[in-house]
């Protein structure tokens, strides 16, 4: 009876136990490298919110019809030395503060009592710490308060002009204004049969601006 004897393998492979041993490893190894990168952290938040409104810059001029706005009635058959009176109200309707309040005035239709400088219309505004008792028409007006000057006398027609004394520079408060239109008694007879057809555009400019 012949002996056994046991041969080597000869096609270089591991034994499946030594592969099973292998691959455990692996996982092993892959699963140690994975943990280095999960840890625990501590942490903590808050938050905060708050609501930012801007204003508004709002410059309006009285209801017309009434005293607080004339200034959309002409006049007519005008001669030297006449004056054309109207009332008006300027109002600050918004919630900032103005820093001025400037007025510019154009010719819509034109003529000498527009162009004329010198013997042409000549404005003057005044203010009235109360509403102006008003007369007429034609429109006349007094001051049952105190009055204080606005714009003093200048030719009609002027760009961003700066009005003073106004407590209208304040959100919310009116200014009683008397515009008076006068052609001068001086004006020759080159002055008759014009037409003239004025606007009167009032800009109000904010306030300085402050830390809010």
């Amino acid at each position: 009876m012949r002996g056994t004897t046991a041969r080597p393998r000869h096609d270089g492979g591991w034994s499946p136990t030594r592969k099973l041993l292998a691959s455990l490893a692996v996982l092993g190894a892959a699963a140690s490298i994975a943990g280095l990168g999960t840890f625990a952290t501590f942490t903590s938040s808050t938050s905060a919110s708050h609501t930012v409104s801007s204003g508004t810059v709002t410059i309006a001029l009285g209801a017309t019809g009434a005293s607080t706005n004339r200034l959309t009635v002409g006049a007519s058959a005008i001669a030297p030395g006449d004056t054309i009176q109207r009332s008006v109200d300027l109002i600050s309707s918004g919630s900032i503060d103005l820093a001025s309040v400037t007025l510019t005035t154009n010719a819509t239709t034109s003529s000498l009592l527009d162009t004329d400088t010198t013997n042409g219309l000549q404005m003057v505004i005044d203010k009235c710490s109360a509403a102006w008792t008003e007369s007429g028409p034609p429109y006349t007006y007094t001051c049952s308060g105190t009055t204080s000057s606005v714009l003093a006398s200048r030719p009609v027609i002027g760009s961003t002009l700066a009005l003073s004394n106004l407590g209208s520079l304040t959100n919310g408060a009116t200014d009683h204004l008397r515009v008076t239109l006068t052609l001068p008694s001086g004006a020759g007879n080159s002055l008759q049969n014009q037409s003239s057809t004025i606007s009167y555009a009032f800009t109000g400019t904010q306030r300085t601006a402050t830390p809010k």
